[in-house]
């Protein structure tokens, strides 16, 4: 079995951070949301993946390599235009050739793991096994509606009415006969080929096509909101680790990590957090769910459940909470409060905070 990861999107939600990085990048518990995805996918005993890539690609090409620090070998593939889920499998189709595949939107989060998933469609083999859940609004998402055994008999992408709460969460298997289906579809209204409409020409062409309801945690990492709850997901699992340096005029309580180069100093860490290698924690309190980047610096600040990306700086700042901090910014207020701020600041941005 093969994997296709898809990481071209634009990432219109995580904005003003997706202007300057691509949203897969955006890092949950310090690591990039594609490198918990190859992780996933590595735990299938899947190493040879291709990655769906579009303007952004060499900036994600940089930060993955060639796949060998995860134990997998990445394959990069270009899509010019995004012109739909089932574009990118008619794209991928030299990489694929005639073997069976999971897909996997990239910017998905499942850290319970799929090997479950995997080991059903394996053991039945049907021609697409597609992942769902049940979902408060399914207007927004490919539904599926499945008989008495477990079969789909219709899915519908994004319905005014929905017929069904099972909404499609971004992970499918595939065997080759998806490939007919890709080349027997039109584009939809919106201009795309629609997964959605090719897992449908095989329901209506008598093909075995299975759902299976998945039961874990899952997050699609679209909006600042969905990245700090998963965040704090993961964060939940950490085991307490010291690497770097911390004062004997600091506390920490909790799980903490602190990575190799990290300075702890007459500061007051409240677990489960992440200092980032390279970082220093100065006269400041850091509470639970937080994740500092590499190469920050904290002082005479009070933070909790925010994440702040690789090199920002935040100073005299009190009460920051459920806040993300883009690479290489700058946070300051105008003098020393105890007010509670949420802020989202883009990349390379400069903010003065009135306290």
């Amino acid at each position: 079995m093969k994997a296709l990861v898809l990481s071209g999107g634009a990432g219109t939600r995580l904005r003003p951070f997706s202007y300057s990085m691509p949203k897969q990048l955006i890092p949950i518990a310090n690591k990039p949301v594609l490198e918990h995805v190859l992780e996933t996918i590595r735990e299938l005993g899947v190493t040879d993946i291709g990655v769906i890539v579009g303007d952004r690609g060499p900036h994600i090409a940089a930060v993955l390599g060639d796949g060998s620090r995860f134990g997998v070998r990445l394959t990069f593939i270009e899509q010019k235009e995004p012109l739909g889920l089932a574009h990118t499998v008619s794209v991928a189709r030299p990489f694929l050739g005639d073997d069976d595949f999971v897909m996997y939107l990239g910017d998905n989060m499942l850290p319970e793991g799929i090997t479950e998933l995997a080991a059903e469609f394996a053991e039945h083999r049907p021609a697409a096994q597609v992942v769902v859940r049940k979902v408060a609004d399914p207007r927004a998402f490919g539904v599926a509606e499945l008989g008495a055994d477990g079969e789909v008999v219709r899915l519908v992408e994004k319905p005014a009415e929905p017929r069904s709460d099972l909404a499609l969460i971004g992970v499918y298997f595939f065997t080759p006969a998806i490939h007919e289906a890709v080349d027997a579809i039109e584009p939809s209204h919106r201009g795309e080929l629609e997964i959605t409409d090719a897992v449908q020409w095989l329901v209506t062409a008598g093909a075995d096509v299975r759902a299976r309801e998945y039961h874990g945690y899952w997050k699609d990492t679209g909006r600042v909101e969905d990245v700090l709850e998963c965040n704090r997901k993961v964060l939940d699992g950490i085991e307490h680790s010291i690497a770097g340096e911390v004062d004997d005029a600091s506390e920490l309580t909790g799980p903490v990590i602190v990575e190799a180069g990290a300075r702890v100093v007459r500061s007051r860490i409240e677990g489960p957090a992440i200092v980032g290698a390279g970082t220093l924690v100065e006269d400041s309190r850091v509470g639970p769910y937080t994740a500092l980047g590499r190469d920050c610096v904290l002082r005479h600040t009070r933070i909790d459940y925010s994440i702040t990306l690789e090199g920002a700086t935040v100073t005299h700042v009190r009460g920051l909470h459920g806040s993300l901090i883009g690479r290489s910014a700058t946070v300051d207020a105008t003098e020393v409060g105890a007010d509670r701020h949420r802020i989202v600041v883009g990349c390379h941005a400069r903010v003065e905070v009135v306290a």
